[in-house]
């Protein structure tokens, strides 16, 4: 069986829905290429395809990616409430069957190279592929967005690692990573106010004191007028789903507010949410193997 390896794009409209249809159709007409998922958010205006293949094919895929988005997105005109600072935001690689993170790691950095001399677009390699400690954190080479790019690039220190050292005028930067699996996860709030789902945010993320595997922010949903706890599950296992609903469920009825419903944005493992169901029927001495369509697809 040949090696597969995830990725997990995202790109920078959620509203649009011929231009979101386009840049799918690019992806799935890549021969070796199993388009898996496509989901969108209006309130963050992003969208995150999912892809997989081996590293021939998902490497066109990407580059299918870049000539279907490149025309069509101009973040001179996007708004949205997730930061971006691309067109195409985030090219994550991610290790499944029969390959590494190594594998990752090389197709980040051949993926990176094409992108910077194919498209004209700066490439900022992150996570495991990352070629310094301060680039590894997403929200560390994001920071500044697509306003503010111009002018962080002018620091030696954040000059891309391949492209060009300004920002493409329509389409920014790119970061070009390999990963773990993570868990896009978000957790709606009964209320319109921000700070609250800022405050919760905070006590919940990594780097201000909260779980280790956790990034957060808070987002408001104008549309639905309502606030949201928008979450990076970075290692499910370590950090599961049901211990972080929990948190975010105490932390939000300390400011009398309800939970309303969550979300999980794009694919999941289904470990994560057999863990959760574990969790909440307090099944006892349960396995996957007692999941039927598990079961199933062992013979």
């Amino acid at each position: 069986m040949p090696a597969l390896i995830e990725c997990v794009p995202n790109i920078s409209e959620g509203r649009d829905r011929a231009v979101i249809d386009a840049v799918a159709s690019a992806v799935r007409t890549v021969p070796g290429v199993r388009l898996l998922d496509v989901s969108s958010d209006t309130s963050h205006n992003r969208s995150v395809l999912t892809f997989v293949g081996d590293a021939a094919a998902v490497l066109q895929g990407v580059r299918a990616l870049f000539e279907a988005v490149l025309p069509r997105i101009d973040l001179r005109r996007h708004q949205g409430e997730h930061p971006r600072m691309g067109a195409v935001d985030v090219v994550p690689f991610i290790p499944l069957r029969g390959s590494s993170i190594e594998d990752c790691v090389k197709l980040a950095r051949e993926a990176g190279a094409e992108i910077a001399e194919r498209f004209g677009v700066p490439v900022y390699l992150y996570e495991e592929a990352a070629a310094a400690e301060h680039r590894r954190n997403l929200a560390d080479v994001r920071k500044g967005q697509f306003e503010g790019f111009g002018e962080k690039m002018k620091d030696p220190r954040w000059a891309p690692d391949f492209g060009p050292r300004g920002p493409h005028p329509s389409a920014g930067a790119v970061a070009v990573g390999a990963r773990p699996f993570l868990i896009a996860y978000n957790i709606n709030l009964g209320t319109r106010d921000l700070s609250v789902a800022d405050r919760i945010a905070k006590a919940i993320r990594h780097m201000s004191g909260g779980f280790r595997y956790v990034k957060a922010m808070g987002v408001e949903l104008a549309e639905r007028g309502q606030v949201q706890v928008s979450i990076n599950m970075t290692n499910f296992r370590k950090t599961p789903l049901h211990r972080v609903f929990e948190c975010v469920k105490s932390e939000a009825e300390r400011h009398g507010v309800a939970i309303v419903g969550s979300e999980i944005v794009g694919l999941t493992p289904a470990d994560a949410l057999f863990a959760a169901a574990e969790h909440y029927l307090r099944l006892e001495k349960f396995t996957p193997e007692q999941v039927l369509e598990t079961k199933l697809l062992e013979d």
